[in-house]
């Protein structure tokens, strides 16, 4: 059937008209009502079905002026409507017509005819429901919002949301309202004029699906805002919401429902939590996860993440699936196909927080979300997440078997890298965010970080507090006792106390060992009153006495705090040196000591002393290197990225009490390495580690081995000096093994001998004898000479045979021998330049430190090979004046390897040759006076000049090393 052609009374005009004159006269006034109704529903009709379907016509609606008379319309059907009559439920019989206190106008005073008393709450009803969709298909429009809201357009929905309970004209009211919603003034006006309380009774009453589902969308525009939403939950509307989801089958009621609670529980409350959990929400949210619409999913999966933030709910979370649905979704997104990072943070925050319950603790390591956790630790572009996740893996401190697997999984240099890297602050959660698992703890000082609160939370509920009193932020698992270990000396259980803070008069009544200014470095040692040391078995309490600190130095809980927490349980460990006795790991807590911005943490120390002191990390201390790195790093202060810099590099202003930690260190690895279990370690890694090993036991025992009958007979007597010697021609084992290794052939030098200055003296270039060969120079010389020497460039050089073939055995047969040189007066010397001819005519004249053989010598900074000075030598060998090779190479020495030299001049004079040379590149390199760059600069050139040949450099080092004493 063809649809009907607009007529002229169809027209925007008529409609306006009509609408107009209904707000003045009010729908039922006039003589002949029920004729005033017909073109006012007419026009009513048109406006919804014509004149309001597309934005330009709500807005050629709006210019038109035909809100304010469509808000007037409502108003005052709103107030016939609502008569005395009792609220209907439902489309039962209408209110009577009777007038309303709260109208604008007066009905008439006699009562309408009988027919009318019963077709006029229908007429009403059906003018109020075409009034209301016009105005929520306006409210569309933002333009339309706005005027609505100007001319006071919330408080006449309210009023019909209160006193009309008829479903399909609550359904448009709640339309309109969510429509109103969506501009940030109209919602608060909406909160203001008490819309809440009605929608959520809707809520309750309603059992028509479209209404709900414009009610639940009302609710959710309505949740703009963090105090919005904390309104919303406080007036009651999350649990109806929740109530729903659990037992409507209707899908799109089932889509609205789970993103109103979506967006109810963004930074979800208390109150959310609560009423969430109370209406059974948690298990339809779980199974919407795997809902196959995508919306309805995602919406689902982000709600249970959002409820996370509440300690109160996560263990009913966990109980529900929520722990596997949060570690699928996480793994998903963080797949080849997955979202960035920023679609990841909701989650890994809700999986971080789920660490802080036992219960899903476990459940999370059986899913599999240790290893989703170290992923995000591993991959760099998470850089933000990585203090929530460190702080997270915290909850495990004591799960012997989570702590294993991360361990395996790479954990402990991740750790080290986050004390040494740029990380950001972790997000402080609130105190509703702590554990479930222990009651409600009170409101923290301001001097208490985010990051202490979750770790007194995980302490109280694990039982090694009774109350968040009894824990001050200085407390640390170290002060829980180790398990027991074997019997060891005296001098080593010493060390023991030593590492777990426990005074060595409380074991035995011998002299506590001094430990260079402990109290300056942080290690303090409190008395045993001070720990209320709890009954264990192992590492776990089963009776927890409550710990007081209170009388003990405050140590803070900074960013490095839960890293240093994880880092000093694996140090508890009966033998931690494969996990934390590894290049990265020192050195990431070796840079944090060094480079942290104020007094480092106190704990990092503890863990290297711990480290020192366990007879288990010594044979690992040797192998990585670590006592050359403690060395390097904290005595000398040279940090591994600035050893070939010009200068020294201090890393931080307070040198001198890193210098005396890293004595300490050094001297607790000397007490364990002079022990007969280290002496007996040693010598294993000595005698049949591998290669490798070898070689790194050489490098460490002249830091650590005090005793000189014991680094006499491993270094001298069994051959570990030349096996380090060996080593440097081969390729490097550790990038920085020159380094090490200058620095420990310098202090084994320093053993060997203490009060001897093995560097070579300078030599004085000033001329100490008069210069002979000048005799037979010059216009009028006086001596006359009998041969002149010719060289390639044409230069005639005087001479006398006799003093030439007298100086040199060569020259002796050549000028007096049966060559025909011997009857010649100009005899060609060939390949001889003048520069470095002019010292061997000297020489051969008798010149004895006139200061020729320093002529042909290049300045410092300039190259030795090529130059005249190679040539001098060359040629002092060709003709065999040993004593003129020695002055020349003495003079070589004088000009570049002086005091003030560059250390890069000594390989390039070790290239030149000769033993003489070779030995004094060995000197300069292991003097006293040398930086440790510089010394390491100069091994690296005498390394590289010497290539594969390292024969003359083993010897010329071996010399310097045994200075006085002889070679081996």
């Amino acid at each position: 059937m063809a649809a009907a052609k607009p007529t002229p009374t169809d027209s925007l005009s008529f409609c306006l008209a009509q609408l107009t004159a209904a707000a003045v006269e009010g729908p039922g006034g006039g003589k002949d009502s029920a004729a005033n109704e017909a073109p006012l529903s007419r026009a009513l009709l048109a406006l919804r079905t014509r004149h309001v379907k597309a934005a330009g016509d709500i807005e050629r609606f709006r210019a038109r002026g035909g809100l304010r008379p469509l808000l007037a319309l409502l108003r005052r059907t709103a107030a016939v409507a609502a008569g005395p009559a009792p609220p209907l439920a439902g489309p039962g019989p209408a209110p009577s017509p009777a007038t309303s206190t709260g109208a604008a106008g007066s009905a008439p005073s006699s009562g309408p005819a009988p027919q009318a008393a019963t077709s006029a709450p229908a007429r009403l009803r059906r003018t109020l429901d075409l009034a209301l969709s016009i105005l929520a298909n306006c409210c569309t429009e933002g333009a339309c919002r706005t005027e609505v809201r100007r001319l006071g357009g919330i408080l006449p929905l309210v009023s019909i949301l209160q006193c009309v309970r008829t479903d399909s004209i609550q359904n448009r009211t709640a339309r309109a309202l969510g429509n109103l919603a969506m501009e940030a003034e109209s919602c608060g006006d909406i909160h203001r004029a008490g819309a809440v309380p009605l929608l959520v009774e809707i809520l309750t009453a309603s059992q028509d699906s479209q209404c709900l589902q414009s009610v639940i969308r009302a609710l959710r525009n309505l949740a703009d805002s963090p105090q919005h939403r904390l309104v919303l939950a406080q007036q009651g509307a999350v649990r109806p919401l929740a109530e729903l989801l659990a037992t409507t089958s209707d899908p799109a009621l089932t889509s609205a429902l789970a993103r109103a609670l979506l967006e109810l529980s963004r930074g979800c409350s208390r109150a959310c939590a609560e009423q969430l959990s109370l209406g059974g929400g948690l298990g339809p949210l779980v199974s919407l996860a795997t809902h196959p619409k995508r919306t309805v999913r995602d919406a689902a999966i982000l709600t249970l993440a959002n409820l996370c933030a509440q300690g109160l709910v996560r263990p009913a979370l966990g109980n529900a699936g929520g722990v596997e649905v949060l570690l699928s979704e996480l793994r998903r997104r963080r797949g080849p196909n997955g979202a960035g990072p920023v679609s990841q943070q909701a989650l890994v925050r809700a999986v971080c927080l789920l660490c802080r319950e036992a219960i899903n603790r476990a459940r999370l390591r059986d899913a599999g979300g240790l290893e989703l956790l170290m992923s995000l630790l591993r991959d760099p572009r998470a850089e933000a997440f990585h203090p929530r996740v460190v702080a997270a893996l915290v909850g495990f401190l004591y799960d012997t078997g989570a702590l294993g697997r991360l361990q395996a999984l790479g954990l402990v240099p991740l750790l080290a890298g986050q004390l040494s890297g740029e990380v950001g602050e972790e997000e402080e959660e609130g105190h509703e965010a702590a554990s479930c698992d222990f009651p409600e703890e009170r409101t923290p000082g301001p001097t208490e970080a985010g990051s202490f609160r979750s770790l007194r939370s995980w302490l109280i509920s694990e039982g090694y507090a009774v109350a968040p009193g009894d824990i001050s932020p200085d407390w640390s698992p170290e002060h829980c006792p180790l398990p027991e270990l074997p019997a060891v000396p005296v001098r080593s259980l010493q060390q023991r106390c030593l590492r777990d803070s426990l005074p060595f008069s409380s074991v035995s009544h011998s002299p506590l060992p001094s430990a260079p200014n402990s109290a300056s470095l942080g290690m303090e040692t409190p008395s045993t009153s001070q720990l209320d040391t709890p009954s264990h078995s192992g590492d776990i309490p089963t009776s927890p006495t409550p710990l007081r600190t209170s009388g003990r130095a405050e140590e803070l809980w900074g960013r490095e705090g839960p890293a240093l927490l994880l880092l000093s349980r694996f140090s508890q460990a009966p033998d931690p040196s494969g996990a934390l006795v590894t290049g990265p790991a020192l050195q990431g807590l070796l840079g944090y000591v060094t480079g942290a911005p104020g007094p480092p943490n106190p704990r990092a120390l503890r863990i290297l002393a711990r480290l020192t002191c366990n007879p288990a990390c010594l044979e690992a201390f040797v192998r990585s290197y670590g006592a050359a790195l403690i060395r390097a790093w904290l005595v000398l202060g040279v940090a591994p990225d600035d050893w070939r810099a010009s200068k020294p590099t201090r890393v931080r202003a307070g040198d001198r009490k890193h210098r005396e930690l890293g004595e300490m260190l050094l001297q607790n690895l000397t007490v364990q390495a002079e022990s007969p279990f280290g002496v007996g370690a040693l010598t294993h890694l000595l005698l049949s580690g591998t290669p490798e090993d070898r070689v790194a036991c050489a490098l460490t025992l002249p830091f650590i081995c005090r005793k000189p009958a014991l680094w006499r007979r491993l270094l001298l007597d069994q051959g570990g000096l030349r096996l380090l010697l060996t080593a440097l021609s081969r390729p490097a084992p550790h990038p920085l093994f020159l380094f090490f290794a200058a620095d420990s052939l310098s202090c084994l030098q320093s053993l060997i001998s203490p009060s001897v200055d093995s560097a070579q003296p300078p030599m004085d270039s000033s001329p100490t004898s008069p210069c002979l060969y000048g005799q037979l120079l010059g216009p009028t010389p006086s001596l006359v000479p009998d041969l002149h020497f010719l060289l390639d460039s044409g230069l005639r050089l005087p001479a006398i045979r006799a003093s030439a073939a007298d100086a040199s055995p060569f020259f002796r047969a050549l000028l007096s021998g049966g060559f025909a040189e011997a009857h010649l007066s100009l005899v060609p010397l060939r390949g001889l330049s003048p520069g470095a001819a002019w010292p061997i005519l000297h020489h051969l004249h008798g010149c004895r430190g006139c200061g020729a053989s320093l002529q042909p010598i290049p300045p410092p900074g300039q190259p030795l090979l090529g130059s005249e000075a190679e040539a001098a030598l060359e040629a002092a060998g060709r003709f065999l004046l040993p004593f003129l090779e020695e002055e020349l190479e003495e003079a070589v020495g004088s000009v570049h390897l002086g005091p003030c030299g560059p250390p890069e001049a000594v390989g390039e004079v070790f290239r030149l040759g000769g033993t003489r040379l070779a030995a004094r590149c060995a000197h300069w390199t292991l003097g006293p006076g040398r930086s440790p760059q510089a010394r390491a600069t100069a091994l690296a050139g005498l390394v590289e000049a010497a290539g594969e040949e390292g024969g003359p450099l083993t010897e010329a080092l071996l010399g310097a090393v045994m200075g006085m004493k002889g070679r081996l």
